[in-house]
């Protein structure tokens, strides 16, 4: 009888706190038509990462995999049939709908994208989620254009430092709310115009003295909850308040008098849930729109550090401290 081949995968068998992460043997998977298995050397976390992994995130009905991890950069293993643009031994790094945090993993081949020369495979795997909500999230959804502005929540993580990247390469300015000096001082040198330390100052007031009383056109909200009323009063007439995380709970007040007599939008996002045309449409614009940017140099993924795989633990405890600052990566 053949042996089944197995990989070393993080496994979280009981939702809970960092401990519960634990390295086990699983059989490698096969890739269907129209997949590639890639072996992977770097897999980036996420805040979807936390929160599924302490029982808090339904997972799509549709995922190839319940493990965690969503990005990753590794090296083509095998193609499923009908696969024709990459072949194995060819270094890609992209979206994957889990399993990122296992020696192997399937992604689709429209998720797919070639390492440029030059790359790290920490840098390719710390890339396409940041950047892919950065463009869907401010451009798509909020429309944002040069002479506009726009507020940015958690300025210091890794998708808040790709959307002042994004924000300015577009012309627009750029406001961000985040956890320390040191990390608004980071924020204002990748280009932010001015920023907040939100234990020590009240962003509301603060953005109202910016815009001299206009507010911003758009708030990129990674928060939720207790920030909804302030966010929609920080708005000028017609703006959007994009949500595209919910760290700080499900539910808040909202005026919705103030919503509907200055003309306000609220638009939620999020990837992993879009059907599969959705997100290959999605990884289009991101190679389109920022790749060229992103091999250039004008705009870069910003690393605050790796962990190997063993340390997966300490990994997600770093990013639940709100210590780092850009993407957090594990290597393999």
């Amino acid at each position: 009888m053949p042996t089944t081949e197995v990989m070393t995968a993080v496994v979280v068998r009981t939702p809970g706190g960092p401990e519960q992460l634990h390295l086990e043997e699983l059989p490698r998977p096969t890739p269907a038509p129209g997949q590639l298995l890639v072996r992977v050397r770097a897999s980036a976390l996420n805040r979807t990462d936390t929160t599924q992994r302490a029982g808090g995130y339904a997972l799509p009905p549709d995922v190839t995999s319940p493990l965690l991890g969503v990005e990753v950069a590794g090296v083509v293993e095998a193609v499923g049939q009908g696969v024709r643009a990459f072949v194995p031994g060819q270094r890609v790094f992209g979206l994957v709908d889990g399993g990122g945090y296992a020696e192997a993993c399937l992604m689709e081949e429209g998720m797919a994208v070639p390492v440029p020369e030059g790359w790290s495979f920490v840098e390719a795997a710390a890339t396409p989620e940041a950047y892919c909500t950065a463009h869907e999230s401010l451009l798509e959804l909020g429309g944002l254009a040069a002479g506009q502005s726009v507020l940015i929540h958690a300025g210091g993580s890794g998708i808040g430092t790709a959307c002042i990247q994004v924000a300015r390469s577009v012309g627009a300015r750029v406001f961000i709310t985040v956890g320390t000096e040191e990390k608004r001082r980071r924020c204002l040198a990748l280009g932010a115009d001015a920023g907040v330390v939100r234990t020590q100052e009240d962003f509301a007031p603060a953005l109202a003295r910016w815009t001299e009383g206009r507010g911003v056109d758009v708030v990129e909200d990674f928060v939720g909850g207790a920030a909804l009323e302030r966010n929609l009063a920080s708005l000028r007439l017609g703006g959007c308040l994009l949500l595209v995380g919910l760290m700080d709970g499900m539910r808040g007040d909202i005026d919705l008098k103030q919503v509907v007599l200055r003309r306000l939008q609220i638009k939620g996002m999020a990837l992993r849930p879009l059907p599969l045309p959705a997100k290959l449409a999605v990884m289009r614009r991101f190679q389109e729109r920022w790749l060229p940017e992103l091999v250039a140099g004008r705009v870069r993924p910003v690393i605050d550090s790796t962990f190997p795989l063993a340390r997966v633990a300490d990994a997600h405890r770093h990013m639940e401290s709100n210590a780092s600052f850009g993407k957090i990566v594990l290597e393999l």
